[in-house]
């Protein structure tokens, strides 16, 4: 990816932007073996799924996207919540799992059926913060009623967004104090 403008790619109406679709099935069984390896979040998905306790639930995830982390979005996907998803670490993204999850285990990387995913690694930091964004907003317009975040950077896009809202404008940029 590079600093150009960004565009979500966008298929059968899944929007994403990883690094290689067909990384998928390689994603898929490491998730299979992280699955063995999660024994708790099996469990609730196996006495939950049929309830969907997660129904209505909007949730913008920002966590490393490994592995472990799909079977996360996985479980919250089976007990009924929506969720788009980046990393919160430039460096962390596993890319075969964020294509695997994009893809989803009923997918293909020509017909992807899973979650929005927006992370690669070696994003730039212009593309994380838009991977971010991307996670906060669906389609529709709106946005999370939950929020899960690890580095704590999708809960200050939000509470700046508020607060330049409030202000009506956005201040200028200060390249000397906001390095970000």
């Amino acid at each position: 990816m590079s600093d150009t403008t960004l565009v979500a790619d966008r298929v059968n109406g899944l929007d994403f932007k990883v690094a290689d679709l067909s990384l998928a099935e390689f994603g898929r069984k490491e998730i299979r073996l992280a699955e063995h390896e999660m024994p708790g979040l099996m469990a609730l998905r196996r006495e939950y799924a049929e309830v969907q306790p997660l129904k209505g639930a909007r949730i913008s995830g920002s966590l490393h996207m490994t592995v472990q982390t799909a079977v996360l979005i996985e479980t919250l996907v089976s007990l009924g919540a929506q969720v788009r998803w980046a990393s919160c670490n430039i460096f962390s993204t596993q890319d075969h799992a964020a294509a695997a999850v994009v893809v989803g285990p009923h997918g293909t990387p020509e017909e992807p059926k899973g979650v929005p995913v927006f992370a690669w690694k070696g994003e730039t930091l212009p593309e994380y913060w838009w991977c971010t964004e991307q996670a906060l907003m669906w389609p529709d317009g709106t946005g999370p009623n939950m929020l899960l975040d690890d580095g704590g950077d999708a809960t200050l896009l939000i509470h700046k967004g508020a607060e330049f809202e409030k202000a009506g404008k956005i201040p200028a940029f200060d390249a000397e104090n906001d390095p970000e």
